[in-house]
C-alpha cells in the first residue's frame, strides 16, 4: 500500500551547503529597515521550502550601493543606539549618520544582525553577508545572481 509519509525532513549541514546561492541585493533607494528584514529571511533561508531552523540553509548576500539607502523622516539624527562598554561612564550613544561616516557597512550589518538569531547559529549566518559602499564588488567569480528585493514579500 502506498502511503504518504508524514515525518518531517530535515536539512544537514552537507545539504545545506550543496544548495547555498549567491545573489546580489541593489540598495539605491531602498528603505533601510525593510530591506534589512528581506536579507535577514535570505540569509536565514526562510524562502526555501527545506528551511530548517537550527542549519545554515541561506544564502550568501551581496549588497552594493550601500552608501545609497534611504530612512525616512528625521531618523538619520534623530534615531539612537546605544552601546555600553562595561566600565562605569562607558555609555555610548551614536546615530545612524555616524555608522554611515566610518563606513557604508557598519549601518547595514548592524541592522542584520539585530534581524537574525542571538546565539551561535546568527554569528556564522552574518558572515554571510558582504556589503559595498559602491556599485562595484570582489565576487564576480561566484557568479551572484541579481534579485529584486520588492519581489520578496
Amino acid at each position: 500500500m502506498n502511503t504518504l509519509s508524514l515525518k518531517t525532513v530535515s536539512v544537514t549541514k552537507e545539504q545545506a551547503l550543496a544548495q547555498k546561492k549567491w545573489v546580489i541585493v541593489d540598495a539605491e533607494g531602498q528603505v533601510l529597515g525593510r530591506m534589512c528584514s528581506k536579507i535577514a529571511k535570505l540569509l536565514r533561508g526562510k524562502y526555501k521550502p527545506n528551511f530548517t531552523p537550527n542549519v545554515d540553509c541561506g544564502d550568501n548576500v551581496v549588497v552594493i550601493n550601500a552608501s545609497k539607502v534611504v530612512l525616512t523622516g528625521n531618523k538619520w539624527s534623530d534615531r539612537q543606539y546605544v552601546r555600553y562598554t562595561g566600565y562605569p561612564g562607558g555609555q555610548c550613544q551614536f546615530s545612524p549618520q555616524d555608522l554611515m561616516d566610518k563606513g557604508a557597512d557598519r549601518l547595514i550589518k548592524k541592522v542584520v544582525k539585530g534581524m537574525l538569531p542571538k546565539n551561535r547559529l546568527g554569528d556564522k549566518l552574518i558572515c554571510n553577508l558582504y556589503v559595498f559602499a559602491g556599485a562595484e564588488h570582489d565576487k564576480q567569480a561566484q557568479q551572484p545572481e541579481t534579485i529584486d528585493i520588492n519581489a520578496l514579500k
